[in-house]
């Protein structure tokens, strides 16, 4: 007998098994528990037949109840293992079926986190309580790794919930809830203290002896219909309408194969031909690319950095001390260090807020009061302790008011003679053992640091906005920063619960290096001619969370000016040439011909109502400047929920318009422009894991998160069907040997992209080789 389970019956009948894995630190749907299940399923059946056990509880011996499926060995499987695949998750899920229909109570008793395959599990039992655990989250998450619930959570939460409640609020979310919220949902039945967990599996099994799922029970009615009841049926056609409209157009296969899923399901009498259904949407998405990159981004990338992998090492090989700081100085009450100072009172820190007026530095604090606010309204803080926070930061005027921070961040104008003079009047402040952090996009932090008298303490801290909601940090070594000094950010921002990635110095770092790439290549597009809508159609269609022309308007032209005037600047002095397609021209039209910089002043590529929102593309764009002259004939532009206008051709050809390129084109020449920036990057040693490529792309640029990250994009790739083979070419993939996947697929259409729109396509020689 396996020990996964550990087997307890007392004098009344009730068998508690209690799961823990010998062989890792949480539960997971490996090998040893499949084998473990499957034995235990059969002594539980022996033993329930005989009448030695009249009912059940499952629990946990880890922190967790159970984590979820094994994805060390999902990311490995490929199209060949299908039907192994198939096998094992099916002999699974028959072994939960009998656990879930012996007749006697089955309470899951979970005294942690449950997630995914952890909930799955929970839920073929006929009552779930959940312990009242701090930091404990219950949900269905397989969506955001590209996947779908494959042990049975589709099939059970739809004859729970109802077709509707289980895809709009769980399934196709993958939110992840409280204990308390999960109940609220349905998905748990009990929230109880810790200690009361087990003693009130008990009691629920003696007030209901004969209990069942409500499914296996005569006369069951699912929640709101079945697919062909009429008052579901007349609202089933919007269901892809809001899973399109969630992915907004991008290539994610998991959203729709789970309404798939769940509509086919939803029509069978039977739960096993239910989660039969599911397991062949499971397996092909298991064995296909966008879960692979989906998986290795948001679960080993992310291990790898939030598990410290890019904090240095003393030189002797052992760890330098953690450090928990106290009090932060922030320098410069504008939208970025309002927000920092407030993420760092949320955390627990002492924060000055100084700026050159008062009126700034409590205009900076009125953020977090509104914040604060929106927050209490909502019931996700009290009174008390939005109190506390508000009342840990305290606007300043005065230097001397730094003296006893152990962090200082300036966020000052982006400008390098401004910066060295503000950072000459903070270590004038500061004591010396104080870590200096800029929080600058672009500048390069050596040439910033020429300004400080302790360069090695000196780093770039990079944030981005708003700081309260996106969840990356790119910390900056410039060429003297201290070993020790990176280890004391990434300490920091721990600390206030943010993800670091770690780069080198170089202008714009990584991410506003790389973005600048994507944004550019829209802009070229503009002057070639593409109607506007085609291009934020592509942008959206190639996964992006903002097309490229409104995330242009929301970061602003004029910005965008100063650091390609910058850019031109540095590349001319290194003696390289500059073909900017166009670049220039447009951005220099749009500000000084037309005077429409962006959103902040109601005016750019979009206009904008009296309340800042979009209305549409500007009609200028056509009438002035000319777009909308070359037809992309597959392209299919759409109004729903965009904002986006139809003027003009809306991609479709018309009569005197020059045929133009294919939308795939569009679309993969936004995204080989940022990988292949990316890939610079790494040789340059700007960059030097992939782990941060992929991070920092998809949560500080917004690099489609069907890819995986830039990096993975290119290691994975696959060639899309609308991207047709040259004449005369066989795919490797179909016996021939043009390459159409991985890296060397990614180089072969890289250089179909440089042939056809500009050498800026040309693949590196490292991807050569």
């Amino acid at each position: 007998m396996s020990n996964m389970f550990t087997w307890e019956t007392d004098a009344d009948g009730i068998l508690t098994l209690t799961m823990d894995d010998p062989n890792a630190p949480v539960n997971t749907m490996n090998t040893t528990f499949q084998e473990a299940l499957t034995e235990t399923t059969k002594k539980v059946q022996d033993a329930v037949a005989a009448g030695e056990v009249k009912a059940i509880i499952l629990t946990s011996a880890k922190k967790t109840f159970f984590a979820g499926g094994d994805i060390k060995s999902m990311i490995k499987a490929t199209p060949a293992d299908a039907a192994e695949l198939t096998r094992t998750i099916d002999g699974m899920k028959a072994n939960l079926r009998t656990l879930e229909t012996l007749g006697v109570p089955f309470v899951a008793a979970m005294n942690g986190t449950a997630l995914g395959g952890g909930l799955e599990v929970a839920l073929a039992a006929h009552h779930r309580i959940a312990a009242d655990t701090k930091g404990a989250k219950f949900g269905l998450p397989e969506v955001t790794l590209g996947l779908l619930p494959g042990g049975g959570g589709i099939t059970r939460t739809v004859r729970m919930l109802g077709l509707q409640d289980a895809l709009m609020k769980v399934l196709t979310t993958g939110r992840q809830f409280s204990a308390e919220a999960a109940q609220e949902a349905g998905l748990i039945d009990e929230v109880v203290p810790a200690d009361q967990l087990l003693d009130a599996a008990r009691a629920w099994i003696a007030s209901e002896p004969e209990a069942s799922q409500p499914w296996d029970r005569k006369g069951y009615r699912m929640p709101g219909g079945t697919p062909s009841t009429p008052a579901l049926a007349q609202f089933l056609p919007s269901f892809p309408a809001n899973v399109t409209k969630q992915i907004k157009g991008a290539p994610m296969p998991a959203p729709k194969a789970i309404l798939k899923a769940a509509v086919e399901g939803a029509q069978l009498k039977r739960v096993e031909d239910a989660t039969a259904v599911e397991t062949r949407y499971f397996v092909d998405l298991v064995t296909g690319p966008t879960a692979k990159n989906m998986m290795q981004a948001f679960f080993f990338d992310l291990q790898f950095i939030n598990g410290g992998g890019s904090r240095p090492k003393q030189e002797d090989g052992s760890d330098f001390e953690r450090t928990q700081f106290k009090k932060l100085g922030m320098v410069g009450a504008g939208m970025m260090g309002a927000g920092i100072a407030y993420v760092a009172a949320k955390a627990g820190m002492e924060v000055v807020l100084k700026d050159i007026k008062m009126e700034a530095a409590e205009k900076g604090k009125s953020y977090s009061e509104g914040l604060e606010a929106k927050a209490l309204k909502r019931g996700k803080t009290t009174e008390e302790k939005s109190k506390a926070l508000l009342d840990r930061i305290k606007p300043s005027v005065d230097y001397s008011d730094l003296a006893d921070c152990d962090i200082v961040i300036e966020a000052v104008f982006e400008n390098t003679e401004l910066k060295h003079k503000v950072w000459a009047e903070i270590e004038a402040a500061v004591p010396e053992t104080c870590v200096l952090g800029s929080n600058t996009s672009t500048l390069p932090i050596t040439g910033l640091a020429e300004g400080v008298k302790r360069a090695g303490d000196f780093i770039g801290i990079h944030f981005f906005s708003p700081v309260d909601k996106m969840p990356l940090v790119e910390l900056i070594s410039g060429e003297k920063t201290d070993k020790a000094t990176l280890a004391k950010a990434l300490d920091f921002t721990a600390q206030i619960r943010k993800t670091p990635i770690v780069v080198n110095d170089s202008r714009g770092f990584y991410t506003s290096r790389v973005i600048g790439f994507f944004l550019n290549e829209a802009m070229r597009m503009l002057v070639e001619g593409i109607d506007p809508a085609v291009i934020e159609a592509a942008g959206r269609q190639a996964g992006y969370p903002a097309p490229p022309l409104q995330l242009q308007d929301e970061l602003n032209l004029k910005l965008a000016r100063k650091i390609g005037a910058e850019t031109k600047a540095a590349q001319e002095a290194a003696g390289e040439s500059v073909d900017d397609g166009g670049v220039t021209g447009l951005v220099d039209k749009m500000l000084d011909e037309y005077d429409r910089p962006g959103k902040l002043e109601g005016k750019g590529f979009y206009e904008y109502d009296e309340n800042g929102r979009r209305t549409g593309l500007w009609r200028g764009l056509w009438d002035q400047l000319g777009a909308g002259t070359v037809a992309v004939p597959d392209a299919e532009t759409t109004t729903s929920g965009s904002g986006l206008a139809t003027a003009g051709s809306g991609g479709r050809p018309q009569q005197g318009k020059q045929e133009g390129p294919k939308l795939i084109d569009l679309i993969e020449r936004m995204l080989f422009a940022e990988a292949l920036e990316t890939q610079k990057c790494l040789d340059e040693g700007v960059l030097t894991s992939d782990a941060d490529a992929n991070i920092g792309s998809i949560m500080g640029i917004g690099f489609p998160a069907w890819t995986g990250g830039t990096r993975q994009y290119i290691k994975n790739y696959a060639r899309p069907a609308e991207a047709e083979l040259p004449e005369g070419k066989v795919a490797d993939t179909d016996g021939g040997d043009y390459p159409t996947t991985g890296v060397a697929g990614f180089v072969v259409r890289a250089e179909e992209l440089a042939a056809k729109y500009g050498e800026r396509f040309t693949p590196v020689d490292s991807l050569r080789n």
